[in-house]
């Protein structure tokens, strides 16, 4: 049994609920022919992931749902070994390189090559390049940033990168001229709430609206904090009244409580 996040998560660019004058750009930029580097940014919950998995799904078909986890070793030139997990089908990588922290450099550099020297499976129906997806690029070190730089150009003919970040500013000028941008901005509170209206008719459950747009509100228009918040309301009561509590995240009662202690007992006991 699968949360409605993921269960009603759109699969493909028509699907998309909301920007959708972003999605057939999009669909544009996949029929055009000339795929470029990419990088996706904006808040977190605003749907980007999803977005960069539509995109994928139109330029490779349904095969690229067909997902694997894989565990890499990558030896660093110190002779370093370097354990890394990452997310792939048969025509992506998807790979958080911060996650190697400051051998972030010799991951990129080593993952990118691999990919970008290894042949299509299915090259007769497919693209004749496989994309790599890099998330929390705002993360990596300045280092690994131009080590980047260097292997988008590098491996052009071979691979495409699509770059996924909160922000741009911690991302070096040299990279962000090398994509297209395409911001995806959060959705509107009433863009939540259609969202929230159609996952619950698919479940069968009618959801107020005046309920839905506290949960918007409350949630601060992150659509999956959103849809997590209107499974945790359901599990919590039905049928669901206007003016009932929402469930807090526990990772936010936990903060709140440990900031509260903190300031309530500001000096050290001896």
């Amino acid at each position: 049994m699968s949360l409605w996040v993921d269960k009603y998560r759109p699969n493909s660019l028509a699907k998309l609920d909301y920007h959708r004058e972003q999605a057939a750009q999009l669909k544009n930029l996949v029929q055009c022919g000339d795929f470029p580097h990419l990088l996706v940014y904006g808040p977190s919950g605003s749907g980007k992931k999803t977005r960069i998995m539509c995109l994928l799904r139109e330029l490779y078909g349904a095969g690229v749902e067909k997902l694997r986890i894989e565990h890499q070793s990558i030896v660093a030139p110190s002779k370093k070994k370097i354990e890394i997990n990452t997310i792939a089908s048969n025509y992506h990588l998807e790979v958080n390189p911060s996650d190697a922290g400051n051998q972030d450099r010799v991951v990129i550099q080593e993952l990118i090559k691999t990919v970008a020297q290894s042949q299509q499976i299915q090259s007769n129906t497919q693209r004749d390049f496989k994309v790599v997806l890099l998330t929390e690029v705002d993360r990596l070190t300045k280092d690994a940033q131009h080590a980047l730089r260097r292997t988008m150009e590098k491996y052009m003919s071979t691979c495409r990168l699509i770059l996924c970040c909160n922000s741009t500013s911690k991302v070096i000028g040299p990279i962000r001229s090398r994509c297209l941008a395409v911001r995806v901005p959060l959705p509107s509170t009433e863009e939540v709430c259609s969202v929230l209206a159609a996952v619950c008719k698919k479940e069968g459950l009618l959801l107020p609206p005046e309920l839905a747009k506290q949960i918007s509100e409350k949630s601060g228009r992150n659509l999956r904090k959103a849809i997590l918040m209107c499974e945790a309301c359901r599990v919590q009561q039905y049928p669901f009244s206007a003016d009932q509590d929402v469930p807090e995240t526990d990772w936010e009662v936990y903060l709140r409580e440990t900031a509260n202690a903190i300031v309530s007992q500001q000096s050290p006991q001896r």
